[in-house]
């Protein structure tokens, strides 16, 4: 039997180390002051429109359901969070919001990317700030930091300014034209340059003008590095890229750079935008975010802003494995295997003990050999060995599994203070 295209059953080394990514997050959500919840894993697809049009249809799932309504499997948690957080009138403001779990895209399956993955994601819904800007990236920033990982590097960019610049080079306030350009920017990042120029070219873009907002989106640097390769003062919002930067060095946050080319592909995106890679990783982004104040809009709130920022954790988990972060994650969470010479039944009694003491421990359960249960006690910390002779003078061995010696011990000492005796 075969899964549906795109799917896979997720095993247990890479679920301990989504639930690592998982328990990491929610600690720095709860040292930041946000507020975890789950959004429904079921929206209505008019509710899912809103953000990004009817053409979302083709990189969904979604169904008529059986009150024949139309709904949607949820494929990020803006969304739901942004219905939420718009819904409640009364809610405190600034609102910070984060979650973690499952989506579901009908994307074309490709390295790090599935069908159903997970994601983590931080919003902030209140008056539009720098300082909620600075929170968002300072967050994803520290969160890294904390699974472990290293050489990150975030980019940051500001819609506004981008889209100034191509209105000024094609001379026109053309929605469509804007969004098209801003497409072609965001590409640059994923396809070559000369690919991208007769994308744009069969449509009826003029070359020159393309290849100057092409090798403006190569720009990146730290804003003094671009100050001495451009004439800044005619970029639009110059200073609220300088002030982020400011607000960003006060929270010692400084793997950080300036890069012309990030605008994030959604059209709702309106202000401050970054992305996160690993500079030597390639397959793509580890972090998107950004402000999307007109999504709120779009929900009826012309008073909410909103910033935020969703990551995807099995790229995540690809990172740590390459950068080697979290191996003994990969192993058994097991602490202690108890190896019995035919006394299944004691040791089953004891280990049932340990659990309530809160233990993590094993007991092989259908009779395996002696040396066949040494072996699936391998990965263990500790081995405790019920055996006859020791078990008639009210004893079990413990062997400690990291350096190989071996000790006696009465089973009530045990019990009486486990992880001392343990040793863990």
């Amino acid at each position: 039997m075969e899964l549906p295209r795109g799917m896979r059953d997720i095993e247990s080394k890479e679920s301990y180390t989504i639930e690592y990514v998982r328990q990491k997050f929610i600690e720095t959500s709860n040292l930041f002051g946000f507020q975890y919840m789950e959004p429904s894993p079921i929206e209505l697809l008019s509710v899912i429109e809103t953000k990004s049009g009817p053409s979302i249809k083709n990189e969904i799932y979604y169904f008529t359901d059986k009150g024949n309504r139309e709904v949607a499997l949820r494929f990020d948690f803006t969304i739901g969070l942004t219905r939420f957080a718009t819904s409640q009138k009364s809610m405190r403001l600034p609102a910070k919001i984060s979650t973690f779990g499952g989506v579901w895209r009908y994307d074309e399956p490709q390295k790090g990317r599935y069908r159903f993955f997970h994601q983590w994601d931080i919003e902030i819904y209140g008056e539009p700030s720098i300082e909620s800007d600075a929170e968002i990236i300072d967050f994803t920033s520290k969160f890294l930091t904390r699974l472990g990982l290293e050489n990150i590097v975030i980019d940051i960019c500001d819609r506004e300014l981008v889209e100034s610049y191509v209105r000024n080079i094609f001379k026109s306030d053309s929605p469509d034209v804007i969004s098209d350009i801003l497409r072609a920017v965001d590409k640059i990042q994923k396809k070559r340059k000369q690919d991208i120029i007769k994308e744009y070219q069969e449509k009826g873009y003029s070359v020159p003008e393309l290849e100057q907002i092409l090798k403006f989106s190569e720009i990146k640097g730290l804003p003094e590095e671009i100050e001495k390769e451009i004439d800044t003062s005619q970029i639009k919002n110059w200073d609220k890229i300088l002030q982020l930067f400011d607000a960003l060095k006060n929270r010692g946050v400084h793997n950080v750079r300036i890069n012309f080319g990030i605008v994030r592909g959604l059209d709702y995106y309106s202000g401050i935008v970054f992305e996160v890679f690993e500079r030597n990783f390639d397959v793509g982004a580890l972090v998107g975010g950004g402000r999307y104040d007109t999504l709120t809009r779009a929900f009826g709130r012309n008073d909410l802003g909103a910033t935020g920022a969703a990551g995807g954790v099995e790229r995540i988990a690809l990172l740590l494995e390459k950068q080697n972060v979290g191996a003994d994650l990969l192993e058994s969470r097991i602490s202690v295997v108890f190896v019995n010479i035919d006394m299944q039944k004691i040791a089953i009694g004891i280990a049932s003990k340990l659990r309530l003491l809160g233990i993590p421990t094993d007991v092989e359960l259908s009779g395996k050999s002696l040396k066949k249960q040494m072996e699936i006690a391998s990965t263990s910390k500790r081995v405790i060995i019920v055996a006859p002779k020791e078990y008639a003078d009210d004893y079990i061995i413990i062997r400690n599994m990291e350096d190989g010696s071996e000790k006696q011990i009465k089973i009530d000492v045990l019990l009486n203070d486990v992880k001392s005796n343990l040793q863990l």
